[in-house]
C-alpha cells in the first residue's frame, strides 16, 4: 500500500504550513473562493463515517461537507461495525479501503484510529477519539481569525476537564503559536505525554488549578462538557464546579474575548446561560465552521 496517504489524525504529525494551508482552504471553500477546484471536486468519492460514539455536529458537518464537495458518504453506527470485535481493525481497514476512497472514524481508542491508518490503503481522519479531537481545534482556529484576526501571539485560555479537546489544543499551541493558559483540577489534568511534546516542541503552555490566573486579559476561553459520553459523574461536577464559565470569570478575560465550547453544552454546568448567548460567544459561529474546517481536511486528504 502506499505510504504517501494524507491521513489526518493528530495535530502533532503535522508540520504548521500544512495545517495552515488546510485552514486556508476551508476559509476558501467557506467564503466561495475556491474557484480553481471547480463546483464538485470530489465527485466520484466515497467517504465512509463509522461511529463507534454517537453524534450530532460531526456527523452532520461531515456529511454536508462531503456532499457539498461533490461526494457520496456512507454511514455505519456502531450498530453497523464492532471495530476490533469479531472482525479486526486491521481487516476491516483493508475491506473498507476497496470500497471507498476515505475513512473518517469516531471511536473511544485511539488504537483503533492508528491500526486503521496502518492498514487502510486509503486516508484515514480522526472524527474523535477519547484522547484527540484535531477536527474540532481546526474549527475553533478558523472562527478565533474569523473575529479576531491570526491567532499566533494570542492567549487561549482552558478551564475545565483536561479532555481530549484540551489534549488537542495543546498540540496546536506548539503548531500555531499561540500561548495556552490550562486551568484544571490535579484530579483531571491533560494527557501528560501531549504535553510534554508540545513544550518540547518550544509550545508556551501553563498548566494551573485556578481559573482566574489563566483567564486574566486572555483573548479566548474555551471550556467544554464536564461529563463526556459514557463517563460516570462520579463526584466530577463537585471537582469542576470552580471551573464554570460565568460572567464574573470571563471579566478577567480581555475586554473583546471570545468564548467557544464545541458543544453539546450544558447550561449551567461548564457554563451559565448568560455567557453562552453573551456578548463573548461565538458557539454558533464556531459550530458552523466544523463543516468549512473538515471540507478543507477533505479537500486536501483526497483532492
Amino acid at each position: 500500500m502506499s505510504r504517501d496517504l494524507k491521513h489526518f489524525l493528530d495535530l502533532d504529525a503535522f508540520d504548521k504550513d500544512v495545517l495552515r494551508q488546510i485552514l486556508d482552504l476551508g476559509h476558501a471553500l467557506k467564503s466561495g473562493n475556491a474557484n480553481d477546484y471547480g463546483n464538485a471536486p470530489l465527485a466520484g468519492k466515497t467517504l465512509a463515517m463509522i461511529f463507534e460514539k454517537p453524534s450530532t455536529r460531526t456527523r452532520v458537518s461531515f456529511e454536508v461537507g462531503m456532499r457539498q464537495l461533490g461526494g457520496e458518504v456512507v454511514m455505519m453506527s456502531s450498530n453497523d461495525t464492532q471495530l476490533g470485535q469479531g472482525e479486526t481493525v486491521a481487516d476491516t481497514a483493508r475491506v473498507l479501503s476497496r470500497f471507498v476512497d476515505a475513512i473518517m472514524v469516531r471511536t473511544d481508542d485511539p488504537a483503533k484510529l492508528q491500526e486503521l491508518s496502518v492498514y487502510a490503503s486509503v486516508p484515514v481522519i480522526n472524527g474523535l477519539t477519547d484522547l484527540t479531537h484535531p477536527c474540532q481545534i481546526m474549527a475553533d482556529i478558523m472562527t478565533f481569525e474569523q473575529h479576531r484576526g491570526p491567532i499566533a501571539g494570542k492567549t487561549i485560555a482552558w478551564t475545565g476537564d483536561g479532555n481530549n479537546v484540551s489534549n488537542s489544543f495543546i498540540q496546536a499551541a506548539a503548531l500555531f503559536d499561540f500561548s495556552l493558559r490550562l486551568a484544571c483540577p490535579d484530579s483531571l489534568r491533560p494527557n501528560s505525554d501531549i504535553l510534554k511534546w508540545a513544550i518540547d516542541a518550544g509550545a508556551d503552555i501553563t498548566v494551573t488549578d485556578d481559573p482566574t490566573l489563566a483567564v486574566e486579559n486572555a483573548d479566548c476561553v474555551v471550556t467544554d462538557t464536564w461529563v463526556s459520553m459514557h463517563q460516570d459523574r462520579g463526584d466530577r461536577v463537585d471537582v469542576l464546579t470552580p471551573y464554570r464559565v460565568t460572567e464574573a470569570l470571563m471579566g478577567h478575560a480581555a475586554d473583546d474575548a471570545l468564548f467557544m465550547h464545541c458543544l453539546p453544552a450544558h447550561r449551567g454546568e461548564e457554563v451559565v446561560d448568560a455567557v453562552m448567548d453573551g456578548q463573548w460567544s461565538v458557539v454558533w459561529d464556531e459550530s458552523e465552521n466544523r463543516l468549512h474546517a473538515q471540507k478543507g481536511i477533505l479537500l486536501w486528504s483526497l483532492g
